[in-house]
């Protein structure tokens, strides 16, 4: 049976190649992401310091609200059990959007009140 070399760096100085049987691809992929878990330098996405709190309330509603559908359509196209876990991320979404907003309401009641409308109650 043919081996499969992978190379799993934690420390390039002292890390040699490990050869594995196709059996233990698993594992040494379990260590690999955890290695990766574990260096939280690795993050490439950030957030500029200077954005007031609003402004990412705003952000996490809209994005939250395009996950929202995008698992409704996703779940849509499902059948069984996997039908059902998507509506429950679905409805999880949901409820995670709700909540954002309310804190965005709290933040500041006015902002979502149009001028000569009366606020609108979810």
């Amino acid at each position: 049976m043919k081996k499969i070399t992978l190379t799993l760096v934690e420390n390039p100085a002292t890390s040699e190649p490990e050869t594995l049987e196709p059996t233990q691809l698993p594992q040494a992929t379990e260590r690999a992401v955890s290695a990766r878990r574990r260096n939280l330098n690795r993050n490439i996405f950030s957030v500029r310091p200077d954005v007031d709190t609003l402004t990412l309330l705003a952000h996490a509603s809209e994005t939250l609200a395009s996950l929202n559908v995008m698992t409704m359509d996703f779940a849509d196209r499902l059948e069984g059990p996997q039908r059902n876990v998507a509506l429950a991320l679905q409805q999880l979404t949901m409820l995670t959007e709700l909540l954002v907003n309310r804190a965005r309401d709290n933040l500041d009641p006015n902002a979502s009140v149009a001028v000569g409308e009366p606020p609108v109650l979810h």
